[in-house]
């Protein structure tokens, strides 16, 4: 029920932070009659460096000013040094502290209750989480959508690798700055890199401080290094507004919703935080996961990439949220108490034939029926997963005997010159909103869509001779994964310094629609040698000597159907999602050559390869 008709907005009111710099905030109000209706109301904060007007996906603006007409007053914030506000945008850094302040600021205006929630997505979650490691005063409820937990290990960098989404980021965050909104000459340089960002990261990477037109822009290009070569775990990333983990005992103790999605570049993060608050906190937390990629546009679709999952599949964004705030900033008894702590969306079992037709017309051409459907859980991880360990034999068969020494290990030569494409289906899609690295992390055939443009001729990922696949015989029943996959391998390699990469994928039989198969990518890491003891010191490899190297794979759920096989690919490169390793150990960020790499994975006795599987008992 809407309990006002109208809002009115109170338009870059500049709060003061406690540096005295001042924050450009727009105020939306119930109103009637084109006045605001007086009273007092919860509010609903949300701090974004994507513009507050902008009717984007991050900011979600459009469905913001509707919270108004049910009776909250919502503050929409620039963060700092982004669009109106004022002051020098370093990411992520400042938001602990602003968004204290600003909640202090709203606990002295009139129309505010006493009590504050805070919504918001990706960039907008971090200023939520970050300012809430703070006494955060009022702060009453959160809905956390698809944020960090630890930047040094997620979406920045990875296991010791330079996520290049971070690159494309600080382009298109930079085409907005203070100082390219002052020089269009700026601006168009900066848009135009960003448009040949192919060109430049195949060519140009990494570069050089002072060489691109970021040099204009200091405290863009000071971030974008900091992240790039600042490798090793240092106070630097202990930081709150970087790194959540040091912090979650100080994290306030309130009512928060944990939404992420299985094709979410911030998988991992959502689960490891519900994990550490459920551990931790008194009031109730829920966990929401869907076979979503980022941002909030993606929860409506029913399909991410070439995979459909059903008309049941999407989620209602807004009226999830609103429930939420009602419940927990209202009282209202709407069933929100009632719902389960776990809920998530299990992929897979559909027909896996494509769909096509008129009513189909939205997909990408070649989209299949994977199918999948909601339920319900009490905990995470799920306390009937029986973690199966299955092991990686020279016959590239997966399974869960021990091998056996007839060929102790499986060797390919990493080029970092060639590496492995992160296949993203048909069509570049460099300037679209998040850029090529989100397409690639959702689900598309593993195969050359683009012929020739990866030297595979239109063929299958797989036929690379650096990519080694292990896959289990064909199910004879269902099996369904849902967790982390620990992957645990032993290596070696020519390089003091290399990758080693895993994929898990659903592996379809050969269909009418697809003769080798259709190859479903459903989630993906990696490990950077250096790092493989620890990520407080790198510690280089002896050329040739056997090594343990163990990480996980972000967390899914899916359904193998029968005559269906669990697959891992094993590689050194994911590009341009990664940055590639040059193999030489070189400082990070810095180098000017490459080398090949002779890499090999070990299958025998002694050194038994395996991924450890989070199979669902379905008794």
């Amino acid at each position: 029920m809407i309990d006002y008709l109208e809002y009115v907005c109170k338009s870059n009111v500049m709060v003061p932070m406690r540096d005295g710099v001042k924050l450009a905030t727009d105020i939306y109000l119930p109103a009637k009659a084109k006045e605001f209706v007086g009273g007092r109301f919860p509010a609903i904060l949300v701090r974004t460096p994507y513009d507050k007007t902008r009717l984007g996906d991050h900011a979600s603006i459009v469905r913001l000013r509707e919270y108004a007409l049910h009776g909250y007053v919502v503050v929409a914030q620039d963060c700092r040094g982004r669009h109106r506000s004022e002051g020098e945008f370093y990411p992520f850094v400042n938001e602990t502290n602003d968004g204290h302040d600003t909640l202090e600021w709203i606990g002295e205006q009139p129309w505010f209750n006493g009590k504050a929630g805070t919504i918001g997505t990706s960039y907008n979650a971090q200023t939520q989480s970050s300012l809430a490691t703070t006494a955060a005063p009022f702060l009453t409820s959160q809905y956390v959508s698809e944020g960090y937990s630890n930047y040094h290990n997620t979406r920045t960098r990875t296991n010791g690798a330079f996520n290049l989404h971070r690159f494309e980021w600080f382009l298109r965050m930079a085409v907005e700055s203070h100082e390219a909104n002052a020089d269009p000459s700026l601006k168009a340089a900066i848009q135009d890199m960003r448009e040949n960002l192919y060109e430049v990261l195949r060519d140009s990477f990494p570069i050089r401080r002072g060489q691109t037109p970021l040099a204009r822009v200091p405290s863009y290009e000071r971030a974008l290094f900091d992240f790039m070569t600042r490798g090793t775990k240092s106070e630097y990333w202990n930081d709150p507004g970087l790194n959540l983990e040091p912090h979650f005992d100080a994290y306030k103790d309130v009512p928060i919703t944990w939404l992420g999605g299985w094709y979410d570049g911030y998988s991992l993060d959502t689960i490891r935080n519900y994990e550490a608050m459920v551990a931790r906190k008194k009031s109730p937390q829920y966990l929401i996961m869907g076979p979503w990629a980022h941002g909030m546009a993606a929860e409506a679709k029913t399909f991410a990439g070439q995979v459909s999952f059903g008309e049941h599949a999407g989620f209602a964004s807004f009226e999830e949220r609103l429930a939420w705030l009602d419940h927990t900033l209202k009282g209202l008894d709407n069933g929100v108490a009632e719902r389960a702590p776990v809920r998530l969306f299990v992929m897979g079992g559909g027909s896996g034939r494509i769909l096509s037709g008129p009513r189909y017309d939205h997909l990408i051409p070649g989209t299949i029926d994977h199918g999948g459907y909601w339920r319900d859980e009490n905990e995470w991880p799920l306390a009937r997963t029986v973690k199966t360990p299955h092991y990686f034999h020279a016959s590239g068969e997966l399974s869960a005997d021990l091998p056996g020494d007839d060929r102790p290990a499986t060797t390919y030569d990493f080029d970092p010159a060639t590496p492995v494409p992160s296949l993203a289906g048909p069509g570049k899609g460099w300037t679209e909103s998040g850029g090529p690295f989100l397409r690639a992390g959702i689900s598309f055939h593993q195969r050359d869509h683009r012929r020739n443009q990866h030297g595979l001729n239109g063929l299958p990922a797989s036929t690379r001779k650096d990519i080694v696949v292990f896959q289990t015989p064909p199910l004879s029943e269902d099996v369904e994964l849902t967790g982390v996959i620990e992957v645990n391998l032993y290596i070696s390699s020519s390089a003091v310094d290399t990758d080693f990469t895993a994929m898990l994928i659903d592996q379809y039989p050969s269909t009418m629609d697809y003769p080798e198969g259709y190859a479903l990518n459903l989630c993906f890491s990696m490990q950077r040698c250096r790092f493989r003891e620890s990520y407080n010191d790198e510690v280089f490899m002896e050329p040739g000597k056997v090594y343990p190297v163990n990480f996980v794979i972000p967390p899914t759920s899916n359904l193998f159907k029968k005559g269906h096989t669990i697959r891992i690919d094993i590689s050194s490169s994911n590009w341009p999602e990664w940055e590639v390793n040059p193999n030489t150990g070189d400082p990070l960020g810095m180098h000017r050559r490459t080398i090949k790499a002779t890499n090999s994975i070990y299958h025998c006795e002694k050194y038994p390869s395996h991924v450890v599987l989070p199979v669902i008992s379905q008794e």
